[in-house]
């Protein structure tokens, strides 16, 4: 027989999920450690860092409960594996590790199929500012907000809180690249472990190893994620990535040919406004790179 008293039902957010066990915050500053029912397994849900939850209390003074359902959701991600994300700060560094531009692409792909705003920030800009100052340029053309900061220094995180407020916000990025410094300055509470670069192989350790919603203040969260080395782009057409490019697509129609995948077509607006400095090189040739690795995938069904 069950040991506790049945209370009371809430809502809540969950926060972070270790070995089945699920950790919802009440909004209030509590947090209850619960089990998926069973419902969840046969209808085949898995419970989301981020989702929103109805659960029962089993003891509230012991912080224990049952998730009974999950409410609807506005959006979901893969990876990381989250969803309810309002925006999304994707962290490299401006060296050490050098930063790569074609996992960048890829993230800020993935964040455009699910409309999900982005900020793009570079760190460790004590190394390399002025390096620092062309990455921010390239991805400002873009079209995204870019930030050089540094967490060592302090230098360009003033006002970066108020950009949290109200929004639940992913932070994601390669190891390494300061992420989980960058999270005890926002949050120091967290007390996230912070971890040195490896000499002998130029990467970061991985930290971070498992994802985490932190409550800031009032419907403020931000989540904290494992570093990743690598990203699958999966369920995009190749025709269709040009849509995912905020620079491409603002010159959607311009082009010769109607349909026009900006690569070796004539009178081609993108290839145009590219020669005149208007579209960054770097990313024009990622999306040229990604479109084979989509066309690839499609001729042999993968």
């Amino acid at each position: 027989m069950c040991s506790y008293d049945r209370l009371f039902m809430k809502k809540g957010k969950i926060v972070k999920g270790i070995a089945g066990f699920y950790y919802v915050h009440d909004g209030r500053g509590k947090v209850y450690e619960c089990k998926a029912k069973g419902i969840f397994r046969n209808r085949r849900v898995k419970p989301l860092v981020g989702d929103d939850a109805a659960f029962e209390v089993l003891s509230e003074e012991e912080g224990l409960g049952n998730i009974t359902e999950i409410l609807p959701r506005r959006n979901a991600l893969v990876r990381p594996a989250s969803a309810n994300v309002d925006q999304a700060f994707v962290v490299f560094a401006v060296r050490e590790p050098d930063p790569n531009l074609n996992l960048l692409d890829r993230f800020l792909v993935m964040m455009e199929t699910e409309g999900i705003p982005c900020h793009v920030c570079f760190n460790k800009a004590d190394l390399d500012g002025e390096g620092g100052e062309r990455l921010c340029g390239l991805y400002e053309k873009a079209g995204y907000p870019a930030r050089l900061l540094s967490t060592y220094t302090e230098e360009g995180l003033s006002g970066l809180r108020s950009l949290l407020r109200g929004k639940t916000t992913v932070m994601a990025g390669p190891s390494g690249v300061g992420k989980s410094s960058l999270m005890n300055l926002l949050h120091p509470e967290a007390g996230m472990e912070t971890g040195a670069v490896s000499e002998k192989i130029r990467r970061g350790r991985h930290t971070t190893r498992h994802t985490e919603l932190f409550f800031l203040e009032e419907d403020t969260f931000l989540l904290d994620t494992p570093g990743f080395g690598s990203l699958e782009l999966s369920g995009i057409a190749p025709e269709e990535l040009r849509f995912y490019y905020p620079e491409l697509l603002e010159l959607e129609g311009n082009c010769r040919f109607q349909g026009c995948i900006h690569g070796k077509e004539p009178d081609c607006a993108v290839k145009k406004a590219l020669e005149e400095g208007q579209v960054g090189r770097e990313r024009y040739e990622n999306y040229l790179l990604l479109y084979e690795e989509l066309k690839s995938k499609k001729r042999y069904g993968r």
